[in-house]
């Protein structure tokens, strides 16, 4: 995304400005689908608003020059709403905080950040955040694409053999009376199955799919999904330490501007959206309240691991709660690159070798009657 830096005022702005367009950042379109900001909006917003702040480019100006960018009408009047609510005399954490695209957290940090003089670090920091979150997605959607494509391939070869295939196989036993085993009769059943009722199922697929948007509102629905994938194996473990990251990453960028652990947590409860750790930390929130230490709450959790809850002890004797959570932060990082890496790496073969079973039934299922049609027409 290109400013046109030429429009700010001070001269050393738009010197300092063109160093920090190195970034290639700033080359970046912001683009609001409907009235939405995702992750990847996100981050590019607040890294570009660290870069204008740091250039000597003040908030008004900043926003308005985003907002000169943008291509769309609604793209534009979003920000002009920002910036006529600047004009107004309302903090930029206010702004925020009256756009139902932005969350507590942010509104939170940002109110911080002007209160200690510190708004373009957070801004900053908050761009580092998303970042982050998105490069967590990006891994889980890399470490499950393929695999996907591999599973849905073989669904479609599957299914080619039993609505193809099969049938023919069904027509020359039937023509020669011959005796059927039982795994040929339940292939020659499945096959039944998706000739008659195929398009159905195909149809209900579809309609779950594009409905998704409705049931996943319903937090019925969220706690009996998050609490399957959570007891998946090796996935609920990946799973869990992607929202861990997310975790530590949030409560380190809260308790850098000053603000208590405890406020932290409720802020970042209501950010996360996995249902199993959002539920967790209402409960160490209560224990907490009620007198125990971080620790002892934490270890109150299954969802917390023994890592974590050794290094909240040493962080409450040393008082180094910020260094604590950076590091762990660093380390469920980690994990998560390792987890994705492995389990693109197990899946593929495990989906391989499940599609070469379930072929090799089909096959055998129809050739086993072969053998005694042989010797009825021997």
């Amino acid at each position: 995304m290109g400013f046109k830096l030429e429009n700010t005022a001070p001269n050393t702005a738009r010197t300092n400005v063109r160093k920090e367009n190195s970034t290639s950042i700033l080359q970046k379109e912001i683009s609001l689908f409907g009235s939405a900001f995702s992750n990847k909006k996100k981050e590019d917003f607040y890294t570009e608003i660290h870069v204008l702040l740091k250039a000597g480019v003040n908030l008004k100006d900043a926003l308005a020059l985003i907002q000169e960018n943008q291509k769309k009408e609604k793209q534009q009047l979003f920000f002009k709403e920002m910036v006529d609510a600047l004009v107004a005399g309302k903090p930029f954490s206010e702004v925020i905080k009256d756009k139902k695209e932005f969350t507590e957290y942010e509104y939170y940090s940002l109110k911080i950040g002007e209160e200690t003089g510190t708004t373009a670090k957070i801004a900053e920091e908050l761009g580092k955040f998303f970042a982050r979150k998105n490069d967590q997605r990006r891994n889980v959607v890399n470490a499950l694409t393929y695999p996907i494509i591999i599973l849905v391939t073989a669904i479609l070869v599957v299914i080619f053999m039993l609505r193809l295939v099969v049938p023919m196989f069904q027509d020359i036993f039937t023509q020669n009376g011959v005796e059927l085993p039982g795994i040929t009769k339940f292939i020659i059943s499945a096959s039944d199955f998706i000739r008659d009722y195929g398009w159905w199922v195909v149809i209900v697929i579809l309609v779950l799919i594009f409905s998704r948007s409705f049931y996943s509102k319903n937090d019925w629905y969220k706690e009996k999904k998050d609490s399957i994938l959570l007891k998946t194996p090796y996935v609920g473990n990946f799973i869990k330490a992607v929202y861990m990251a997310q975790f530590t990453q949030a409560v380190t960028l809260l308790t850098a501007s000053k603000v208590p652990v405890l406020n932290s947590i409720d802020l970042v409860a209501k950010m996360i959206d996995f249902r199993p750790l959002k539920n967790a930390l209402k409960q160490v929130s209560i224990q907490v309240m009620a007198g125990n230490s971080l620790s002892e709450s934490l270890k109150s959790n299954k969802i917390f691991d023994h890592r974590m809850i050794s290094l909240m002890k040493v962080a409450e004797e040393t008082n180094q709660t910020e260094f604590i959570f950076e590091r762990l932060n660093q380390q469920y990082a980690i994990e998560v690159q390792q987890k994705s890496k492995l389990l693109s790496t197990l899946l593929e073969p495990l989906i391989i070798l499940i599609v070469g079973i379930l072929v090799g039934v089909i096959l055998i299922a129809m050739y086993l009657p072969m053998f005694k049609l042989g010797s009825v027409l021997g």
